[in-house]
């Protein structure tokens, strides 16, 4: 897992401290370095508008969490500090309190939400089991899967403790479909997501845990410069991931992926995905938010260790089309890379549930003026003519729901589409559009519908770094 406008919210409920360190530079890049237009659709997301509480002990915890190998500032021998040194410790401060800030937004307790911290005796024991459990064999991905994005984040999903009864069902049904495949993040809920996937599998028990395939990402943020970051978050995801008492056998993680590119260290990161693999720690590696010429570098490099690159995750819908456009999925098809595509029912405007008269609040407000009144004349009527072309569709199959017409779309296109699902409405019309596909003419039919209708979301209002200021490779396109 860009989400458009969900993007910008998760950015804030998990990292949104993310914008205010690269405008810092914190040191890593030169102070001249224009980081602050880098990041400026994030920096516009208005954090003063959400009432927050601070506390000392999130921001105990918090630090804890990030300070993985032990070295705090405040361990270091005391030496004279230059007036640099002094103001880094400043933005340390600052930055400290910004990430208490975006902590505080969950609405469970800071201890249950935050990715916990963990031994190093208990980082090598997970490495040794996994290592032993990994395959390396190339993974098998069913036609669909789901997206726990939802699953922990409490600011744009709302979500609360007492959702979790909805979750174990819409696992569990998946898994009596044998369609469980969850894609999740390190950043989704801090941890929170990892954590009740892994409790739910062990739950499950042992035989029908098997059966169950998880993906989930390292977050690329701007202070993880360095290939044992990947390395580091991965343990930490194994250990979320697998709750199990001390003896209990370890699942290496299914697909690991690199959750969006950076500003710099991107062959860092691919250096990291390969050690992963290497040492057993995971059974396939991929990436998301790749353009054309970072997949085929990734690609090339994974070669070289005669690693294959899975997949590439990025955002696919009737809404929003770029990759088919500009040549990224022909792309994956030619690397043989498959293809996860994101948000296929673009933030809930594909479920029918919106139309003209009936709009969402909140940060998908602005998304439905442009999909319902156009920023041109005449593109409000085009939105609303896709979801009657739909609406045809639909009675042609039973009066399918239109969201398995969206996602039976992003199927005909030769992907993999991951949509969320809270509760077991949701998970069951879901998994339902596999029961049936699209013929040539409706998928015709729906390319010449969708064609007119304005993207619900720009390329360059993207939040990701699109060149590597070191390879300048271009690292995002679509």
């Amino acid at each position: 897992m860009f989400y458009s406008m969900a993007f910008y919210a998760f950015l804030l409920t998990s990292m949104v401290i993310t914008s205010w360190y690269v405008s810092q530079a914190f040191l890593i890049q030169p102070r001249n370095f224009p980081v602050h237009q880098l990041m400026r659709p994030i920096n516009d997301v208005k954090v003063s508008s959400i009432n927050l509480q601070w506390t000392t002990k999130s921001k105990t915890t918090l630090s804890s969490s990030l300070d993985d190998d032990g070295k705090n500032e405040q361990q270091q021998p005391n030496r004279p500090q230059s007036r640099n040194t002094m103001e880094t410790n400043r933005n340390r401060r600052e930055f400290l309190k910004y990430a208490g800030v975006a902590t505080a937004v969950a609405s469970t307790s800071a201890s249950s939400l935050l990715i916990p911290t963990i031994s190093r005796a208990e980082e090598m024991s997970t490495v040794t089991k996994a290592a032993a459990a990994s395959s390396s064999t190339a993974i098998s991905l069913p036609s669909m899967g789901l997206g726990a994005w939802a699953w922990g984040d409490s600011l744009f999903w709302g979500y609360n403790p007492k959702q979790d009864d909805d979750l174990k069902q819409v696992f569990d049904y998946a898994l009596d479909k044998n369609l469980a495949f969850f894609d999740t993040a390190e950043l989704y809920g801090l941890g929170r997501s990892e954590m009740l996937l892994g409790k739910f599998r062990e739950e499950s028990g042992e035989e029908n845990g098997s059966k169950v395939q998880i993906a989930t990402k390292f977050a690329a943020l701007p202070w993880c410069t360095k290939s044992s970051d990947v390395v580091k978050a991965c343990r930490k995801s194994l250990k979320r991931l697998n709750p199990s008492s001390p003896g209990s056998p370890i699942k290496p993680i299914d697909l690991y992926q690199i959750h969006f590119p950076n500003a710099w260290s991107n062959e860092a990161y691919w250096d990291g995905l390969a050690q992963c693999y290497e040492e057993g720690l995971v059974k396939s590696v991929g990436v998301s938010n790749y353009g054309v010429d970072a997949l085929r570098a990734v690609h090339a490099k994974l070669a070289e260790r005669n690693i294959p690159l899975a997949s590439n995750q990025i955002q696919l819908s009737l809404l929003y089309q770029y990759p088919l456009q500009n040549g990224l999925i022909d792309t994956c098809k030619e690397l043989d890379v498959k293809v996860l595509s994101y948000s296929p029912l673009a933030l809930g405007f594909l479920t029918g549930k919106y139309n003209v008269n009936n709009r969402p609040d909140g940060p998908r407000k602005a998304i439905a003026e442009t999909l319902f009144d156009g920023t041109e004349e005449g593109q409000g009527a085009a939105f609303s003519n896709l979801l009657s072309v739909m609406q045809d569709i639909s009675f042609k199959h039973d009066n399918a729901p239109l969201s398995q017409i969206a996602l039976n779309w992003t199927r005909s296109k030769g992907t993999i589409p991951i949509p969320g699902a809270r509760n077991l409405r949701q998970v069951t019309q879901n998994l339902g559009a596999l029961d049936w596909n699209l013929s040539d003419e409706e998928v015709l039919a729906l390319d010449t519908a969708s064609s007119t209708v304005p993207p619900y979301i720009s390329v360059d209002k993207s939040p990701f770094p699109k060149v590597d200021i070191n390879t300048k490779l271009k690292m995002f396109d679509s």
